[in-house]
């Protein structure tokens, strides 16, 4: 199961996050997302269980809880939405537009 956590206070690191899931069971990947830009936590991150019945009560008893000062919210992670291709309203300024 891929559960969602959001809320991370921005030291949090994958091996911390992992960590706080691993004592309800098996943990097989845990991912804090970071900007690409910056090198910084975005304060969510993704953790994947084996065991559905273990990642509902992690679910149930860490949604909530008070991790490093800030109240995490936890919750099944929704699968990933396309976006939609960018509209073309706007102009382009890669030097393709015989506007510019």
């Amino acid at each position: 199961m891929n559960i969602y956590v959001s809320n991370l206070s921005f030291a949090v690191v994958d091996e911390d996050l992992r960590s706080y899931f691993a004592e309800y069971g098996d943990v097989t990947s845990a991912k804090v997302i970071m900007d690409k830009f910056t090198n910084r936590s975005k304060g969510f991150g993704f953790v994947e269980m084996s065991d559905d019945a273990a990642a509902q009560k992690a679910i149930a008893e860490l949604d909530g809880a008070t991790v490093d000062g800030r109240s995490i919210k936890v919750s099944v992670a929704k699968p990933r939405e396309e976006r939609p291709a960018r509209s073309s309203s706007r102009p382009s300024y890669s030097g393709n537009n015989s506007r510019w």
